[in-house]
Parts: C-alpha cells; structure tokens; sequence
C-alpha cells in the first residue's frame, strides 16, 4: 500500500486532471450547442433535396450520369468523415465497423476512400486501403464552399464511370447522448433509398428543358448531402467529447474520495500507531 506522501502526491494529480476535463467538458458543451443548432437548422433542407431528386426519378425518365449506374466498373469509393482529435469514445471505431459492412457486401471490389479529417486518414492507412484524397477538415464551422471540391471529385469521377458505387460514412447526430453511425449509398442516386419522407405525386414543369436543370441541380444536392454529413458529424462529435469528458471528471472526483478515505486512513493508522508507542513507553518507564 502506498505511504501518504505517495498518496498526497497522486490526489494532487487526479484534481489536477479533474480541473482539464472540466475545462474540456465545459468548452465542448459550448461548441455542442453551436454545432447541434448548425446541423439541426440545415437537417430539413437536407432532407427535402432528396425528396426532390426521388420525386423527380420517380415520374420522368431522364438519363443522367449520376442516376445511372455504372455496372463494369471495378471499383467503389467511400467518402469517410470523422474527427481530428481523439477522447471521444467509440465515435471514429463505430466508422470503422461500417466500412466493413461495404467490405463484407463487395467484398470482390477495390475500394478507394476520400477522407475529412486525420482519425479517418490514419485507420485507412492501417488498413492497407489506397487513400486518394485527404481534405482538411476544420475545427470551426464548415463553409459550404469548403465542400465543393469533394463533392466535385467525386461526381466527375462517377459520370467517367470509374466507380461502382460511393458510399458517404458519417455519424448522424441523435441526440447529446447518441450518436449514430451512418452508411449512406451517395452514388448512384436511387429513388428507393432517398425521398422516404415523399408520399405524393407530383407534376413538375422544366425551364429551360430538363437536361439542363439536372445538371445544375444533382451537384448541388450531392454537396448538399456531404455538407450536412460534416455538420451532423461536427455536433455528434461535440456530443460525444462532452459526454466523454464529463463522465472522466465524474471518475476523478470520485477517485478523489477514494484516495482521500484511504489517506485518512492511514493517518488515523499512523496516529493510533504512534499513540500506541508512547502510551507503550510511558508504561515502561512507570514500571521502573
């Protein structure tokens, strides 16, 4: 058992620690807060591009490079976001166990991965995979703008049909408490996966002509599904940070308690010790 110097020394520390994970805790409860508004108030334009797009495949027939697929390619592409920093649990493995499941479902196919953000970049370096494109991920709120280059890679590599499939992997915010782990299949577009909240028929009339509506407005829905992406991932991420460093000063005040009863014990030890001998020594010396 450790002396009392020993434990004064490691209660010393523990409160030390205790004062950075509040500190943490307090600091990613501010970020949450502006990061759950953020993905929250955009959430419903999200979702309404997509009721749109399967509104649209589902009462015209238009050709389009990014609704069709692309059947003899070879390879699929998995767009993963996750976080610069660690201390947030399970939060980046979670991504990990979805990226097995598009193995295990093309197990037979190459796969190339775009990342955002370097938890993300360093597990597809320990996995052997081939990295094509890193983009900087930023701890302040992400500009839509940020996300055109990878929203435009990946669609113009998809209309020269060199993927099969891409796969967009991200956590969904639930709530402060959830966070879920999200597979989404971004191309090919298909009706069947988007625009569930779309329950009507619809007539739509095209100006100037079809063809070109599309081409405007399929690559702004694909950036806006990855915008949203990175938003939902940036507020889970708080989420999970802020959980995370509150149970941790939780765990330190409470093994603040446990050290501080163990060190009055062995004081009180100490001191019933030392009275033990003295009372002991007295007696000695009355005898003689």
């Amino acid at each position: 058992m450790p002396g009392l110097q020993a434990l004064t020394r490691r209660i010393k520390s523990v409160k030390s620690t205790r004062k950075v994970t509040r500190a943490m805790q307090m600091i990613s409860a501010a970020k949450m807060r502006k990061f759950q508004a953020a993905a929250i108030t955009s959430r419903e334009y999200a979702f309404l591009a997509w009721d749109i797009i399967s509104e649209l495949s589902n009462n015209i027939v238009i050709g389009h490079p990014l609704l069709q697929e692309n059947p003899k390619a070879q390879k699929i592409g998995v767009i993963v976001i996750s976080t610069n920093k660690g201390l947030v649990g399970g939060f980046n493995s979670n991504l990990l166990l979805k990226i097995r499941e598009i193995e295990q479902a093309d197990v037979e196919l190459v796969k190339e991965f775009v990342v955002m953000g370097r938890k993300a970049k360093e597990a597809v370096v320990r996995m052997r995979k081939s990295l094509i494109a890193e983009f900087e991920k930023t701890e302040a709120k992400i500009l839509p703008e940020q996300i055109y280059p990878v929203a435009q890679m990946v669609s113009e590599s998809y209309e020269k049909h060199q993927y099969k499939k891409v796969y967009l992997v991200y956590n969904q915010f639930v709530s402060t408490l959830v966070q879920k782990p999200i597979m989404k299949q971004l191309l090919p577009i298909v009706p069947d996966q988007v625009g569930k909240e779309a329950h009507h028929s619809s007539e739509f009339l095209f100006e100037p002509d079809p063809e070109r509506v599309l081409n405007n407005l399929l690559p702004r829905i694909i950036e806006s599904q990855i915008y949203q992406a990175v938003l939902e991932s940036d507020a889970a991420e708080h989420s999970a940070r802020m959980i995370m460093m509150k149970n941790a000063t939780e765990s330190a005040g409470d093994l603040i308690s446990d050290l501080t009863l163990t060190f009055n014990q062995l004081r009180q030890n100490k001191i019933t010790t030392e009275l033990s001998e003295i009372t002991a020594g007295k007696l000695a010396l009355e005898e003689k």
